[in-house]
């Protein structure tokens, strides 16, 4: 529910013109990561059959996140308004550029939004292998696999994100079976026509063992680079459990930012302003940093804390976090 401070807070944002459209930063930047992803497949083909092609794995996994990053601004309609366009935009980006399933995403990410870190109700805390809290262990750790997760988890959460790939692929087809994907048949033929591009490239040009390692390590690459760039936004933030918290506090609390710069605005898609992202979802990209300055002054001036730390030491708080809370568990 949207309160009478956060309603001051978006007068403030809205007099400043950050809530308008982008449509031409949005033009250049799609057509640059289209130009991105067809030099690395340009390059590949130029390539050849040679064991180079790991160095092209890796540029094509990061170029994948790149087009993730888009397809998740298209998802908050920063990109446009329009349903259509939405939507085709984001079956380009998703479905066939990376091979998630964007109605899926869509789904899952708006209940994130809704409910950041909460243990009952966030399917990013819900869907992960770690524990946040003591009281999960018995729902998470059933298996002598998990419990070792849990029991080395401030390092083994970082080991896990190199199959995130692997998980976003196959959450498509698993949101499918539980009725959970509207136009069924559309996204996951353009899934799997994603799939079929990939490793028909990969097993045409280069050898069989060279085709397997250039598969295994694009999506290794895509999967860490993807689990790294959200990891630091809530991880080692409170979580909670049926607490009533309004719409300010809620978005506030849970997140933190990372400091920003224009590397570090790139290689996060503007992720790590996550504190105002989440405050205004719809929000484009390129306004979260004219936001912040407003957003930092409106939480000092009402006692809100406001996270914002480097990269590494982001890194360093999940991983002290996840190691406290698996030392708990095991006492």
């Amino acid at each position: 529910m949207l309160t009478v401070s956060f309603q001051n807070l978006r007068t403030r944002v809205d007099a400043a013109g950050l809530l308008t459209p982008r449509r031409s930063y949005y033009a250049l930047k799609i057509a640059s990561n289209l130009a991105l992803s067809a030099l690395c497949w340009t390059v590949f083909v130029l390539v050849g059959d040679s064991w180079w092609q790991l160095l092209v794995a890796v540029a094509l996994g990061l170029s994948f996140v790149q087009s993730g990053f888009l397809g998740h601004d298209v998802g908050h309609r920063q990109v446009s308004r329009a349903r259509r366009a939405t939507y085709a935009l984001g079956l380009l980006h998703m479905n066939v550029l990376i091979g998630a399933a964007f109605g899926w995403w869509v789904g899952h990410h708006d209940r994130h939004h809704s409910d950041p870190n909460n243990l009952d109700r966030d399917p990013d805390t819900l869907r992960r292998q770690v524990i946040f809290d003591v009281d999960e262990l018995a729902v998470k750790g059933r298996t002598t696999f998990r419990r070792f997760v849990i029991r080395f988890q401030s390092v083994m959460f970082f080991v896990l994100l190199s199959q995130e790939a692997w998980r976003v692929h196959a959450a498509g087809f698993q949101a499918a079976r539980l009725g959970g994907l509207r136009r069924l048949r559309l996204e996951l033929s353009l899934v799997v026509l994603h799939g079929v591009l990939l490793l028909g490239a990969a097993f045409l040009v280069l050898s069989p063992g060279l085709a397997m390692a250039f598969v295994l390590v694009s999506q290794t690459v895509f999967g860490f680079y993807l689990g790294a760039v959200f990891a630091p936004n809530h991880k080692g933030m409170p979580v909670y459990r049926g607490a009533e918290l309004d719409w300010l506090h809620r978005q506030v609390l849970t997140a933190r930012n990372i400091r920003p710069g224009r590397v570090t605005d790139f290689v996060y898609g503007g992720l790590n302003y996550q504190i105002e992202h989440h405050l205004f979802p719809s929000m484009p990209r390129a306004n979260l940093r004219r936001a912040r300055p407003i957003v930092r002054e409106f939480c000092a001036e009402h006692g809100i804390p406001y996270v914002e730390v480097s990269a590494w030491a982001s890194y360093r708080e999940v991983a002290r976090f996840l190691g406290a809370v698996s030392a708990e568990a095991r006492s």
